[in-house]
């Protein structure tokens, strides 16, 4: 959220302190000497704010980070709401025992007002709940219509910001475009309007303990007034709907008090408070639910229709790397290939191919195209390649020739190329470190098999003329390739791995004498060959896997060397000298020869330098400032708004 106005600061002059600003050290303890005895506040930011003055700030943005989990939220308003209750005695006097009576009476009463309101908001979910207990002594028309007026005190301030912006006519945005955006804020305010109903029986008992626990230990006991439990403390709670229940017990024990007192009374509210009570008996389930962090097992993956078909689409984007990809370069990636007029690949090469290529082996790892082996060995080989490149402060340069490997001139340093690059290497870390601990199962296997036989099985189909009659070779293939797809099917393996794959490895061998066949009669069917061909490379590439008993340095050891170099390879570019200090945005790149940044630079987020900025600030190359500088301009699109860039290509959005 961006603040733009403080209520408190526009009609009184002052702000609120919150934790969080710039202050000069010498005037705030001076401004705090003798205001409170060692050990008496646990929550102390309004009472600094109140003696050393703030102000809001709104061309400063800070930076925050917030409990995900309800658990950790419920824990750390407990410990807010002990705070300001033991800020008490300076509310109801002078505060405790100080130095001087003078230091400890000079509390404007705006501050003692802030602290009052603090106490207000703490007391509103006990008062609302204690008045919905009330309403069902009463008889049940009176305590509809009173159950009605304490909801809508709970409701409506989470509804009335969104009716004040009910869409208006505005340029350029249809009103069915502005009725859905009103509509998504009318959901959410719904939705948070329930969450705080759902919660009120335990945030009624939570500011009730907290209450009580400070009133207890300020003039009682005097013992564990700063006592709290620190946020990595908090995370670190178990997440079981068990452990949710006993943290959340004193909701499930209010709710069986709103049952049994409208028994004990006119018994007729029963009907009322039944739906409220079996709501905050199952609060510690539905917070368990809304605290959960979706693993990855459980995001949404492709619908089944789709699959197959974007399944195809990767197989023939690996199909460019498995060709071209080769000792002749290096095993460094071209630029492209182009097919007409006439067959001609660029051999060059960028920081931003190399990425992609890497990722794109750990890709064809993954969907079961080829092997952990040849994977790793593709890997090792582009990474020995890498390693004797020239570079420039551990940057790449923009264009390498894939032949003899020599920059291309002029030498330049691409923000962009670096950035992706970084990025990619980091994640091919992480794929390296993760198939350590997790081996290549044999449904994967053969789903990579299968991905070869079902393109040539499309190959053949798009050969056939409408209306042509098949040959008799023509339907050997398609019977022989149909019966592979069926035989790649892991629910239906009735042997164990290896001997399917020798099986299948023979029967390729036949479809690839098919397709040759074929060949012969069409000039078209190049496709029909390599797909083939490629199932029975998948196949022999597996058979390596299962037996590989004794290799000269372990793939565990393989695998962890490669996680390190592409770490300290990523790690290595130094992103500083990239950044404009006057501007402080990226710099499209560097001149080498000239030895300076070129002029122009990125200045939007919807732009191709996103990961380079991302990457240089975590790193700490980069402020984080410079993330806020990028522009978050956006236009009004059919279905809302959409992020601005310079093209509004992909590139700019991936």
């Amino acid at each position: 959220a961006s603040a733009v106005s403080d209520v408190y600061q526009d009609l009184f002059g002052e702000g609120s302190y919150a934790g969080k600003g710039i202050y000069e050290v010498d005037a705030f303890e001076a401004a705090l000497e003798g205001r409170a005895p060692e050990s008496a506040l646990l929550s102390h930011d309004l009472f600094e704010g109140i003696f050393a003055r703030a102000g809001l700030a709104s061309d400063v943005e800070v930076i925050e980070e917030f409990p995900a989990r309800y658990d950790a939220a419920a824990m750390r308003h407990h410990r807010w709401a002990r705070g300001d209750w033991q800020l008490l005695p300076w509310i109801i006097g002078r505060g405790p025992p100080g130095r001087t009576l003078e230091r400890r009476r000079t509390i404007p009463a705006i501050g003692r007002w802030k602290m009052l309101d603090n106490l207000r908001r703490s007391l509103s979910a006990p008062s609302a709940f204690a008045a919905l207990i009330a309403g069902f002594t009463l008889p049940t028309g009176a305590a509809a219509i009173w159950m009605l007026f304490v909801l809508s005190t709970i409701i409506l301030p989470t509804l009335a910001p969104i009716f004040t912006l009910t869409p208006r006519r505005a340029e350029g945005i249809s009103l069915s475009r502005r009725f859905r955006a009103f509509s998504g804020d009318l959901r959410r305010a719904l939705i948070q309007s329930s969450l705080i109903l759902m919660l009120l029986a335990h945030q009624a008992a939570l500011m009730a303990d907290a209450i009580g626990r400070t009133l207890w230990r300020l003039y009682v006991s005097r013992r564990r007034l700063l006592e709290w439990t620190p946020a990595a403390h908090a995370a670190r709670l178990r997440q079981e709907p068990l452990a949710y229940c006993h943290r959340m017990a004193s909701a499930i024990v209010l709710a069986g008090g709103a049952v049994i007192v409208p028994l004990l009374t006119s018994g007729g509210a029963i009907i009322l408070a039944a739906p409220l009570a079996l709501l905050w008996a199952a609060s510690p389930i539905l917070a368990f639910q809304i605290s959960r962090q979706r693993s990855l097992g459980e995001r949404q993956s492709a619908a089944g229709a789709d699959t197959p078909a974007l399944r195809q689409v990767a197989r023939r984007t690996w199909r460019f790397f498995e060709t071209f990809v080769t000792a002749d370069d290096h095993m460094l990636p071209p630029d492209n290939f182009q097919d007409n007029p006439s067959p001609a690949l660029a051999r060059r090469t960028s920081p931003t191919n190399l990425g992609l290529y890497l990722l794109s082996v750990a890709t064809a790892r993954q969907f079961g195209w080829i092997g952990a082996e040849e994977a790793v060995q593709r890997l090792e080989a582009t990474f020995e390649t890498m390693a004797e490149l020239p570079k420039f402060r551990g940057h790449f340069y923009n264009w390498y020739d894939t032949g003899d490997l020599r920059p291309l001139e002029p030498k330049y340093v691409s923000s962009v190329d670096s950035g992706n690059l970084a990025g990619h290497l980091i994640a091919l870390a992480n794929i390296c470190r993760r198939w350590r601990s997790a081996e290549q199962l044999d449904a994967t296997r053969l789903e990579g098999i299968a991905d070869a036989f079902a393109l040539a099985s499309l190959a053949l189909h798009d050969l056939r003329a409408p209306g042509e009659r098949p040959a008799v070779v023509w339907r050997q293939f398609e019977e022989a390739v149909n019966a592979l797809v069926d035989s790649t099917r892991a629910n239906d393996l009735e042997s164990p791995l290896p001997a399917v794959l020798r099986d299948l490895a023979r029967r390729t061998e036949a479809l690839i004498q098919l397709a040759h066949a074929l060949a012969l009669e069409r000039e078209s069917s190049a496709d029909l060959v390599f797909w083939s061909e490629a199932a029975a490379r998948s196949i022999a590439s597996h058979e390596r896997d299962l037996a590989a008993t004794d290799v000269p340095v372990g793939l565990d050891q393989r695998l962890a060397d490669l996680e390190q170099k592409a770490r300290d390879m990523a790690i290595a570019m130094e992103f500083g000298f990239l950044l404009d200090p006057d501007r402080m945005l990226l710099s499209i790149g560097y001149r080498v020869a000239e030895g300076e940044l070129d002029p122009s630079c990125y200045d939007l987020l919807g732009s191709e330098a996103r990961l380079a900025s991302f990457f240089a600030i975590a790193k700490g190359d980069v402020p984080a400032k410079h993330w806020f500088r990028l522009g978050r301009a956006v236009t009004p699109t059919a279905e809302g708004a959409a992020l601005i860039s310079w093209s509004g290509s992909m590139f700019e959005y991936l």
